[in-house]
């Protein structure tokens, strides 16, 4: 029986909770995601959990943080005065923005905190810091 390698383009169903069980994202209902094992497109948890899966296996591994989108870092974390935002912008807790690093890169950011003169972004994955918990079902190996 065929069993997944590194380097084999798998497609899999899944779906992601965090230890509290709620959902984050699930493949449930739609088209089963595709990619090469071990080629750096998933988390590094997700490809360790596929590694060695047969044809229509199942399982449910929980991935610490450290293998997941890494620990939350408080250097992503900045203060930023309102004025530097664009006019139209009126800033909220939650809300996505787009900032540009010195070599020109667009980073997506997290307004944290809001204040008189000031917001708190924060640069970090949304579950930066979060152990997941992942429903794998591999459906198709090349």
């Amino acid at each position: 029986m065929t069993k997944v390698k590194a380097n084999d383009v798998i497609k899999v169903h899944y779906t992601g909770k965090l230890t509290n069980g709620e959902v984050f994202d699930s493949s449930v209902g739609k088209d089963p995601i595709e990619f090469t094992v071990a080629s750096g497109q998933m988390i590094k948890g997700f490809d360790d959990a596929v590694d060695g899966m047969a044809l229509n296996e199942k399982k449910t591994v929980e991935i610490p943080a450290a293998d997941a989108y890494g620990e939350h870092n408080q250097d992503m974390v900045q203060t930023v005065p309102k004025e530097n935002l664009p006019s139209e912008i009126v800033p909220e807790i939650g809300q996505q923005l787009s900032a540009t690093a010195d070599n020109g890169q667009q980073i997506p950011v997290t307004i944290v905190e809001v204040n008189k003169k000031d917001i708190k972004i924060d640069a970090n994955h949304a579950l930066a810091g979060k152990d997941l918990i992942f429903e794998i079902e591999v459906v198709e190996i090349a």
